[in-house]
């Protein structure tokens, strides 16, 4: 008798914590040690996603460059945006996405230009020939103790790249985006557990939760689909781009149940569900992958 194909979801990875390390800002996948799997070699596509036309905000690492890489495989075109600086990391993604027989576009912007979600859905449209579906991704998180030692700009930055150029990106987008398309936006366990050193980053991503569920309400009329993933601890270069205190990168989301950070890859089947015709009946959702910490609205 064939045995089932089990894995220990607790013996996955690295299980016994990270190195210490630090990167200038930008931060980059292709740097860190070890480097996330994003599902470069493990995801496997089976058309849940034919011609379809995306837009991923900061697909060049991490949970974006998971999205993009399995929305490839899946059979979609992508529209690929990342912080100007990360060509390393975007011009890999762009290969990935070639090798699956799909078209990249590339887009280096900067969200705190109040022009940049314009020229990117244009861009993406033009180049990709329509759009129908987000992947609203991009963030800045970056750790501060104490909010005497938080800068406002930092809070303008965080609220403008976090969740300001998501309202503009969808107003952007919706003329656009047809019955049937899908938008997933990326919040946070932070949204419903938020840590003290990530004042300004947390309280975006409860923004982000709130705006999620408000816009399937709007747009469930259209016939388009609104729904949020909220990660837990997700080894990405965010991390280590000043978005953790660096002493506490040894030991990051090893106190999870699961005891252990999670990796992009393990995200990015929630990310091409939610965006496929299989979540047909899921609208207004925050999807969990947290590695057992409990997030509620």
């Amino acid at each position: 008798m064939t045995e089932p194909n089990l894995i220990d979801p607790r013996k996955l990875y690295e299980t016994d914590g990270f190195p210490k390390q630090d990167q200038e800002t930008p931060a980059l996948q292709a740097k860190m040690t070890p480097k996330p799997d994003c599902g470069e070699e493990s995801y496997v596509g089976t058309k849940q996603l034919e011609n379809r036309r995306v837009l991923i905000t900061g697909g060049d690492s991490g949970i974006g460059r998971a999205a993009a890489i399995a929305f490839a495989r899946e059979g979609a075109d992508i529209a690929l945006h990342f912080f100007p600086g990360e060509e390393r990391d975007a011009k890999e993604v762009a290969e990935y996405i070639q090798q699956a027989g799909r078209k990249a576009v590339l887009l280096p912007y900067d969200l705190r230009e109040e022009t940049a979600p314009k020229e990117i859905v244009q861009k993406a449209v033009e180049q990709l020939g329509g759009l129908d579906t987000l992947v609203l991704n991009a963030a800045q998180q970056i750790s501060q103790p104490s909010i005497d030692e938080l800068p406002i700009q930092q809070v303008k930055d965080t609220f403008t790249v976090n969740i300001i150029a998501m309202f503009a990106l969808v107003k952007e987008a919706e003329p656009h985006l047809p019955a049937g398309g899908a938008i997933v936006t990326t919040t946070s366990v932070q949204a419903f557990h938020p840590s003290e050193h990530l004042l300004d980053y947390a309280s975006t991503k409860a923004a982000i939760a709130n705006f999620t569920i408000g816009l399937a309400k709007q747009f469930a009329p259209k016939g388009i689909r609104v729904n949020g993933v909220a990660p837990g601890p997700i080894w990405t270069p965010l991390q280590l781009d000043q978005g953790q205190p660096i002493d506490a990168l040894p030991e990051f989301g090893q106190n999870s149940l699961l005891e252990r950070a999670g990796q992009p890859a393990e995200l990015a089947p929630v990310y091409v569900f939610l965006a496929s015709n299989k979540a047909s009946y899921v609208t207004a959702q925050i999807y969990g992958v947290t590695g057992g910490e409990a997030i509620n609205l």
